[in-house]
């Protein structure tokens, strides 16, 4: 994962990013693979996938894809991989190959998808903005139950990683970072919470 921006000040939780007006956020067309790839391959440090192997994935899963473009030019993409069971316990272990994996451990239409990899993210000026709506793909049924995870390759990817919610993780995978869905969490039991927010409520204006 990379970014061509520098840190990314805002903090906000993944699932609570803003939805930027600016940039439009869709799922890729085919046509549109080649470019997505080439921009990859300028951004993303160590990037090995090429278009015909994004292609094979993106016909795999069109929804895998997204494309980030502002007033009709491309200014960015997103790649995930929707692992199922098997895939998810794979990338823990380190038992993926993420460069060309397999599609056995992808989630097929009728497959629950246990766990989203994402796979690359490429912006170039404002498209970072975009995440906000790439998150909201991300909150639709068939993938609300699963957590994200990301491997940052730059400073910059690592500052995004620190600034949506995602922390590293214990896992066979090296340097695998996590972002835990909010409905995922457990609740933090405060001892005055509630009296707190009795005294709140109580409170005339």
């Amino acid at each position: 994962m990379s970014m061509e921006r520098g840190p990314f000040a805002a903090r906000h939780d993944f699932d609570a990013l803003p939805l930027s007006p600016d940039v439009d956020v869709r799922c890729a067309q085919f046509s549109e693979i080649a470019a997505l790839s080439d921009m990859a391959h300028r951004l993303v440090p160590g990037v090995q996938i090429g278009a015909a192997e994004l292609a094979r994935y993106f016909t795999f899963d069109p929804q895998s894809i997204l494309t980030f473009s502002r007033k009709g030019s491309l200014v960015g993409g997103m790649a995930f991989l929707f692992l199922n069971d098997r895939g998810h316990d794979a990338l823990l272990l380190d038992e993926i190959c993420l460069t060309a994996p397999e599609t056995r451990h992808l989630a097929s239409a009728d497959e629950d998808v246990a766990a989203i990899y994402i796979w690359a993210i490429a912006a170039t000026g404002r498209g970072i903005a975009g995440l906000g709506k790439a998150a909201a793909h991300l909150r639709q049924i068939r993938f609300r139950g699963a957590d994200c995870y990301a491997q940052p390759s730059t400073v910059a990817g690592r500052d995004i990683m620190k600034a949506t919610g995602f922390a590293p993780v214990p896992s066979f995978q090296p340097d695998l970072w996590c972002y835990e869905r909010p409905w995922h969490r457990q609740p933090m039991r405060m001892p005055g919470a509630i009296i707190q927010s009795r005294s709140f409520a109580d409170a005339r204006y």
